[in-house]
């Protein structure tokens, strides 16, 4: 097997367990080595480090699938891996729907593999896994016999690794539009065109958290996406909930699921861009029991990180402002960039400066079916706080 040959100095980052290889940590690559092989890390002394899959043209240089050096990587490597993450999340209770595969966390790095009932949704992000694909189509149909996978493929990050953004149907065709069931509910997910794989899985613990908070309540919920955070809200027993959502599309599936659990009584949807009404509300002295705020990245660089902390303190404060005294802040960041210290801190400056006082009630990360690797920040990227407002 063609090898690469790491520099003397670097930092402990890949020998504590970090998958990543920058270009800058290479001293030399084996002569005949094409982009998307499988290559042998070795550290400057000779020592195994790993075998992984390259890419000359990447900054990432490599990135390792395995630490050890008996394992082979060939397609049966590729399906036993799915497996292990099936039975990993069938150990948690992930059965229906669920992120099968989340890259690195699961030692598949670039990988998505997202679960809806019997549908698949596949991501491939760099030129070396993205070889592999039929054979993850080939893992789904084997471990379980789907109805549906589904190529969502349209994400610029690929065009870094010299890929094109493409969707498309890996099964034959069929209608992409689907129903789900989470805690008790169904959800329309539009697997084709809805945003990520069409659902954020990711948050599927923390919408059942708030079960006991929205009660009686009147509820605010702004960047709603497609309203599953408010028709959690209606099902737990709040008694009114309004959502809010720059995009008309959204608007429209949300009051449609709302609909469909027959909650549109309680909960109604309405096309608002939030950061302007939520700054006229507080002049009108709007008064809600629990505001719930679930924004999208405001960065995905860290030249622009300001940007997005300013954007965070913005909209939290002006939801505090719209908190009655003793009611719930609800409210997310899924800005990797932005560690849970750092939201931390942006939550308790919006406080001082909206002269409100907080108390911690919740705090944690995305569902477990996302676990988290320690010293690989990327899959510790949302940070999701509930925190009563006095």
């Amino acid at each position: 097997m063609k090898r690469v040959y790491l520099k003397r100095k670097i930092s402990n980052r890949i020998a504590d367990g970090h998958p990543w290889i920058f270009a800058n940590e290479v001293e030399k690559i084996d002569d005949g080595i094409n982009a998307g092989d499988i290559i042998e890390v070795v550290f400057f002394d000779g020592k195994f480090a790993g075998k992984g899959y390259i890419n000359p043209k990447s900054q990432i240089i490599v990135r390792l699938l395995t630490r050890n050096k008996k394992d082979e990587v060939n397609e049966q490597f590729f399906i036993d891996r799915i497996a292990k993450c099936w039975e990993y999340r069938k150990r948690l209770g992930y059965t229906e729907n669920c992120r099968l595969v989340f890259g690195e966390a699961d030692e598949l790095p670039q990988l998505i593999i997202d679960k809806f009932n019997d549908y698949f949704v596949v991501q491939t992000l760099a030129l070396g896994i993205d070889k592999w694909k039929q054979i993850f189509v080939k893992g789904i149909n084997q471990i379980f016999k789907p109805k549906g996978i589904y190529e969502r493929n349209d994400i610029p990050v690929r065009e870094l690794e010299g890929l094109s953004q493409q969707k498309s149907f890996l099964s034959e065709p069929f209608d992409t539009r689907i129903i789900i069931h989470e805690n008790g509910l169904q959800f329309y997910v539009d697997l084709e065109n809805g945003q990520k794989t069409g659902y954020f899985l990711d948050q599927q613990d923390n919408r059942r958290a708030i079960q006991h908070i929205v009660k009686n309540a009147e509820v605010l919920g702004a960047f709603t996406y497609t309203g599953t955070f408010e028709i959690h809200a209606a099902h737990y027993g709040a008694r009114s909930v309004l959502g809010i959502d720059i995009s008309e599309n959204a608007v429209g599936q949300a009051n449609e699921n709302a609909k469909l659990n027959n909650l549109q009584h309680i909960v109604r949807f309405e096309t608002a861009n939030a950061f302007d009404v939520l700054k006229q509300w507080v002049k009108e002295g709007k008064q809600y029991d629990v505001v719930m705020l679930d924004p999208p990245a405001f960065t995905k660089a860290r030249e622009t990180i300001q940007r997005a902390i300013t954007g965070y303190k913005e909209i939290n404060l002006r939801g505090m402002k719209l908190i009655k005294p003793g009611g719930f802040l609800v409210t997310s960041s899924c800005t990797g960039l932005v560690s849970p210290e750092l939201f931390l801190q942006i939550i308790d400056s919006a406080a001082k400066d909206a002269r409100r006082k907080i108390r911690q009630v919740v705090f944690q990360t995305q569902s477990a079916d996302h676990p988290v690797i320690p010293g690989i920040e990327t899959t510790e990227y949302l940070k999701f706080l509930i925190a009563e407002v006095q």
